[in-house]
C-alpha cells in the first residue's frame, strides 16, 4: 500500500483528505492511505525516516522552507520560490515542488493576469502571486497596509531581480487609485469567522473588472459577493486549493483528470466549507 500525507503544525481541520480521496478515486487507486501528520518544527529533522516511507506528501505551515534540506532535489518551481509544499518519492529520490503556483495559475487561467493587476497583500502566497503576475507581463500594483511596506519593497526587489523590465509599484490600501483588469486578494481579510470584513472600499471594487480571492473559507467572501453583484467574474480560493492537489497527483503517479471532474471537486469543497461554517454557527 502506498502511503501519502500532509505534514504541518498545528493541523486543525483540513480539506486535504477530502480532496485527495476524490482524486485517488478518480484515478482508480484504492490501495493507499492519506494521513494528517502533525510535526512540531523542532521535531521535523528527526522525522526523516518516517517521511521517506511515504510515496508522496504535502507540506503546509511551518515546514515549507524547513523541508528543503531533507529533499534530494528541487523542481524549478521550488527553486524559484525557495518553498516546497509537495514532495514526490520516486524510488527513494525525494523531489520537492511548489504546486501552489500551479494551483493559482490553473484556477486563474481565464483571468487577465497579464493586464493591469491590483494585488492586495504580498506575504506568503501573495509573494508567489506577485512574481507570477510580473512574469506574465502584468502592470502590477501591490497594495499593503503601512506595516507591510518593507515586505512589499523586498518582493518588488525580488521581482525586478528575476524580470528587470517588470512594471511594479507599491501603494497603501487606503490610497489605491485607477482602473484595474484584475484584483487579487492575498490577505486574510474576510476569512471565516470574520466574514463581514472586506479589504477595500466599494469604490475600489467598482474600479476592477475581475477578481481572485485566495480565501476558500468562506466559499464566497464579501469581496466576491460585492464583485458578483456588479456582474464581475470572481474566482475563490477553493479552485486554487484543488488544483494544487491535482498537480501533486500528476507528480506522484502521473494522474490525469478531466476539467468536469475537477470542477465537481471544487464544488464539493465549497459545500463542505459551507456545511462546517453552518455547524459552527449553530453551536
Amino acid at each position: 500500500m502506498d502511503k501519502y500525507g500532509l505534514i504541518g503544525h498545528p493541523l486543525g481541520h483540513s480539506m486535504s483528505p477530502l480532496i485527495h480521496e476524490k482524486l485517488f478515486a478518480l484515478s482508480g487507486i484504492t490501495d493507499y492511505s492519506y494521513e494528517l501528520i502533525d510535526i512540531a518544527p523542532e521535531e521535523l529533522s528527526a522525522k526523516n525516516e518516517l517521511l521517506r516511507e511515504l510515496k508522496g506528501f504535502n507540506i503546509t505551515i511551518p515546514h515549507k522552507t524547513a523541508i528543503i534540506p531533507m529533499t534530494d532535489k528541487l523542481g524549478e518551481s521550488a527553486l524559484r520560490y525557495n518553498s516546497v509544499n509537495c514532495v514526490s518519492n520516486d524510488n527513494g529520490i525525494m523531489t520537492g515542488y511548489n504546486t501552489d503556483c500551479d494551483g493559482f495559475l490553473r484556477s486563474a487561467e481565464l483571468l487577465p493576469l497579464g493586464g493591469n493587476v491590483l494585488l492586495l497583500g504580498c506575504g506568503g502566497v501573495g509573494r508567489m502571486i506577485a512574481i507570477e503576475a510580473a512574469l506574465h507581463g502584468a502592470e502590477l500594483t501591490i497594495a499593503v497596509i503601512p506595516q507591510d511596506i518593507k515586505t512589499a519593497q523586498l518582493v518588488m526587489a525580488e521581482i525586478l531581480s528575476k524580470c528587470e523590465d517588470a512594471s511594479v509599484r507599491i501603494c497603501l490600501v487606503s490610497e489605491i487609485e485607477g482602473q484595474f483588469d484584475l484584483m487579487i486578494n492575498a490577505t486574510p481579510v474576510g476569512m471565516f469567522p470574520k466574514t463581514n470584513a472586506c479589504a477595500v472600499s466599494d469604490e475600489v471594487i467598482e474600479s476592477c473588472l475581475s477578481f481572485f480571492d485566495v480565501i476558500y473559507n468562506p466559499s464566497e467572501t464579501l469581496l466576491m459577493k460585492k464583485a458578483r453583484a456588479l456582474g464581475r467574474t470572481a474566482v475563490g480560493g477553493a479552485a486554487m486549493l484543488v488544483y494544487q492537489a491535482v498537480k501533486a497527483h500528476e507528480l506522484w503517479y502521473g494522474g490525469k483528470f478531466g476539467l468536469e471532474d475537477i470542477s465537481d471537486i471544487i464544488i464539493d469543497v465549497e459545500n463542505e466549507v459551507n456545511r462546517m461554517n453552518s455547524a459552527a454557527s449553530s453551536n
